[in-house]
């Protein structure tokens, strides 16, 4: 098919870096200004594109929410939090390694849930086909518990908006190499949205659940796919499984827009996760949700961020070929004819001496130096069980 130019946008504000827990916390938000200053090196970035973010409202964040919750995380961001609210803490989920509290927390986090919401309502006011929010994807966030690095969870916020506004049915699908616990769970009863979810399995990995038999309760059952793939699945095994089970699942769901979690840490480089794949499946993944975006959605998609820990090596290639895919940039069709085209040279002069590793120099893996995985075959073979598991109802 020949998709047209899409009209879309990239919403950004340079205070979303202030989402950070703490120096040696491993969700940095550098990775954001990285990728952003790789796009504006290659030309990719029009300023036009970029729209800035806003607040969400206090009734925009209780649809997903409980108000107890809220209220923790606002007394929380205080420069001195009052001792009560301190030991509710832990109630809360705000005060582990992986998720604590910090100051102006609720004012940074909300304002990321505005813009997964504002990025929302210009797709579906119809004046962009596309919308990327970066700083958005927190999707381990639960109705009243911070989890996963995740306090405010903007894509259940975004999905709820899509719903009380527009009356919209959402398929979410969910790239991160972590299952997306979050939004499954805040619409496991909702038949008009469905969770799609491809992740390592929980039996070694946050947040311990996703399993293929997670289908959705009650009149939505059905509605929520998990994929649960072995450790060291490799790029052909993860998308043979992405592709055939989306492409049943949007075939038979029929929603009015796709909104997608874009956590790139399912790359071999990522420290947190086990999976092998290479920068390959950042750009096939999003090719083909743009597809079915104007096959199915009359062009709705709306694009958030997620996990990805190295912030060096891949965050900013795969979230640049994102946009890219978005946008319908002409640098997409250099890179497909050479998937070994260089970086900016501006870009690498200017963040190798800060890498701890040699950064990559081109847009996508020489996947033909790597080392083939061992048990390959094998690995391979346990994800296509499972991959006719998750078809097994649609």
């Amino acid at each position: 098919m020949n998709i047209r130019r899409a009209t879309s946008a990239f919403i950004y504000n340079e205070q979303e870096i202030r989402y950070k827990f703490n120096d040696d916390h491993p969700f940095n938000p550098k990775r954001l200004s990285m990728t952003v200053d790789l796009l504006r090196e290659a030309g990719a970035l029009d300023p036009g594109s970029v729209i800035p973010l806003r607040v969400a409202s206090d009734d925009e964040l209780l649809r997903v929410h409980h108000a107890d919750y809220v209220e923790a995380v606002k007394q929380l961001s205080a420069a001195g939090p009052n001792e009560q609210w301190l030991q509710s803490a832990e109630r809360y989920g705000l005060d582990t390694e992986d998720t604590p509290f910090f100051e102006d927390m609720h004012e940074v986090t909300a304002q990321i849930v505005g813009g997964s919401i504002a990025a929302a309502d210009l797709v579906m006011s119809g004046q962009v086909e596309h919308a990327l929010h970066l700083g958005g994807g927190l999707h381990h966030a639960l109705h009243n518990k911070g989890a996963g690095f995740c306090v405010y969870n903007d894509a259940s916020a975004a999905i709820a908006h899509l719903k009380y506004r527009y009356g919209a049915r959402v398929l979410y699908v969910d790239t991160d190499v972590h299952h997306g616990d979050g939004v499954q769970w805040s619409f496991y009863t909702d038949p008009d949205v469905c969770t799609f979810s491809i992740h390592e399995t929980g039996k070694y990995l946050f947040p311990g659940t996703g399993e293929v038999n997670e289908r959705g309760e009650g009149v939505a059952f059905g509605s929520s796919i998990n994929i649960p793939v072995q450790p060291y699945t490799e790029d052909d095994s993860w998308m043979e499984c992405f592709e055939e089970v989306l492409d049943r699942t949007i075939k038979q769901f029929r929603p009015d827009i796709i909104v997608s979690q874009h956590g790139c840490d399912a790359h071999a480089f990522d420290p947190l996760a086990h999976v092998h794949c290479s920068m390959n499946i950042y750009k096939r993944m999003p090719e083909l949700l743009h597809r079915y975006a104007h096959d199915f959605c009359n062009g709705r998609w709306l694009a958030l961020g997620g996990g990805g820990y190295d912030i060096w090596r891949v965050v900013p290639r795969a979230w640049s070929l994102l946009w890219l895919v978005m946008s319908d940039h002409p640098l997409l069709d250099q890179i497909s004819h050479n998937p070994l085209l260089r970086l900016p040279e501006a870009w690498l002069a200017r963040y190798s001496p800060e890498s701890e590793y040699p950064l990559p120099t081109t847009w996508l893996d020489a996947v033909q130096d790597w080392t083939p995985m061992p048990r390959r075959d094998i690995i391979t073979q346990q994800n296509r069980q499972v991959k006719d598991l998750a078809l097994l109802y649609l």
